[in-house]
C-alpha cells in the first residue's frame, strides 16, 4: 500500500441466539494476510472499483458473499479509523450490526459462531480492533433493546412470549419481567407489528403457548414509549 492510500472496508458484528438463548456472533479464519489462520469479523473492502452503491450494500455483501447469509436486521453503528489499527497502514472501518435468525448456520469451515460474552470479555481474540467493534455493536444492541423491540429480530418470524423474553434478555444481560414485556407486545400487536396466529407451539416439555408473528415495518424496530428496565 502506497503512503498515501487509506483502506477503507466494512466489518458486520452479525449475531444471533443460540437454543440456549446465548448470543453468539460470526467470525471467519482469514485467508489471506495481515493475521492469516485467524479469526476475524467479516467484512469487505470498499474502493472506487467496488459495485456497491453504498456502505449499506457493502454491509450486506460481506454477510451474503462471505457467509451466504441474509440479516434480518442491519444497522451502521460506528466508523473508526487510524495509523494503526492495520499494519498495512491508515485505514477506516464502518462497522455494522447485523441480528441474524436463530437457524443461520454457517456454510464451511471457516465460519463459525462463539459465545459473544467471550469476545467481549478478551477470552476469544481477534485481530485488528475487532474486539472493540464487538463491544460497540453489542452496547448498542443493549441501548436500544431498553427501548425497542430489536430483539425480535433474532427470532424465526413466528415465535411465542417466553421466546420473545429470551431475546430480550439476552440482550440486556439482565431478567426482564414477564408482564411488563407482555404488555409491551400487546402494544405492537395493536399497532399491526405483531399479530396473534391462531396457533400453538407444543415443546416436548411445558404447556403449549400461543404463536405470534412479527410483521415488522421496513426493517425498523418498534419504539416504546418508555423504558423496559424503568
Amino acid at each position: 500500500m502506497s503512503a498515501v492510500e487509506v483502506l477503507a472496508g466494512v466489518d458486520i458484528v452479525a449475531l444471533r441466539l443460540s437454543e440456549e438463548g446465548v448470543l453468539q456472533v460470526l467470525l471467519l479464519r482469514r485467508q489471506r494476510e495481515p493475521y492469516a489462520g485467524q479469526w476475524a469479523l467479516p467484512g469487505v473492502l470498499v474502493n472506487g472499483r467496488c459495485a456497491d452503491v453504498s456502505l449499506d450494500a457493502a454491509a450486506a455483501r460481506a454477510l451474503a458473499d462471505k457467509a451466504r447469509l441474509q440479516p434480518q436486521y442491519l444497522e451502521q453503528v460506528a466508523t473508526v479509523g487510524n495509523g494503526l489499527r492495520d499494519p498495512r497502514g491508515w485505514s477506516l472501518s464502518t462497522c455494522y450490526l447485523a441480528l441474524l435468525a436463530p437457524d443461520a448456520e454457517p456454510q464451511d469451515e471457516s465460519l463459525r459462531f462463539v459465545d459473544l460474552s467471550r469476545v467481549t470479555a478478551g477470552q476469544q481474540a481477534l485481530p485488528f480492533d475487532h474486539t472493540q467493534l464487538v463491544r460497540l455493536a453489542a452496547e448498542r444492541l443493549r441501548g436500544k433493546s431498553v427501548y425497542s423491540s430489536l430483539p425480535l429480530y433474532l427470532l424465526a418470524p413466528r415465535f411465542t412470549v417466553t421466546e420473545a423474553l429470551t431475546a430480550f434478555q439476552a440482550c440486556l444481560g439482565e431478567p426482564v419481567q414477564h408482564t411488563t414485556l407482555r404488555g409491551r407486545l400487546e402494544r405492537m400487536k395493536a399497532q399491526g407489528w405483531i399479530s396473534d396466529t391462531g396457533e400453538k407451539n407444543y415443546p416436548k416439555m411445558g404447556r403449549p403457548q400461543n404463536l405470534l408473528e412479527h410483521l415488522p415495518q421496513e426493517a425498523e424496530a418498534f419504539i416504546f414509549d418508555r423504558s423496559l428496565l424503568a
